[in-house]
């Protein structure tokens, strides 16, 4: 099998990941990655379980913390019991490793797996997030979009809020834009307040 062309391979590394008729320059042998996550180093560390089943995060007390760690590498330090993808230096996230990122992916949801249930740390988590997004713009990951039934009074410009705007009615002389307006009788006393507090900017009556 060529090196440029990988049928069904899984490539557990960010270089990239191909499967099917899909062509690549990634190179398995020169990154030191698995080729499928099928083979036997693979099953022998994990089994046919995700890289995340058996983690376990070590804290102190019996309450679990309530959120992961924010990194588990902080330059050329790696913390003790780090996540199980900072762990594990072939297993690396990318938008093309497919069989990786449905690990992370709930089957009933279709949603991403809250981190506290896979132990990832949040910068992990980020990668993922933005991985299987990515998965989703280029067809690598199903998805289900909502079905909304579009009726023809959702196009139609003959509701008010959307129809013509009318033209003004004809005014005359004394008569109020609203109808209502003019039905209004004032309280005297309020209206010889206004005119006592205005008094000095009031035009007098000739």
């Amino acid at each position: 099998m060529s090196s440029q062309r990988w049928d069904l391979a899984f490539i557990v590394r960010d270089d990239f990941y191909v499967t099917g008729d899909v062509f690549s320059t990634f190179s398995p042998e020169q990154n030191g990655g698995w080729t499928d996550l099928h083979s036997p180093e693979y099953i022998e560390r994990y089994g046919t379980n995700p890289v995340w089943r058996d983690y376990r995060r070590n804290h102190k007390g019996g309450i679990p913390p309530q959120k992961t760690r924010k990194t588990c590498i902080r330059g050329d330090k790696i913390c003790g019991n780090p996540c199980p993808i900072c762990r594990d230096p072939n297993v690396i996230v990318h938008h093309q490793n497919v069989k990786l990122l449905q690990q992370f992916i709930s089957p009933h949801t279709g949603m991403l797996y809250d981190p506290t249930r896979t132990g990832v740390c949040m910068k992990q988590q980020k990668k993922l997030h933005v991985a299987i997004n990515t998965a989703k713009d280029h067809g690598l990951l199903p998805f289900e979009i909502p079905f909304v039934e579009f009726s023809g009074e959702d196009y139609s410009n003959s509701h008010d809020a959307v129809g013509s705007t009318p033209p003004p009615p004809s005014l005359t002389s004394g008569d109020t834009w609203y109808k209502w307006y003019g039905e209004i009788t004032p309280d005297e006393n309020e209206v010889a307040k206004v005119k006592k507090t205005y008094k000095a900017y009031l035009k007098s009556a000739n």
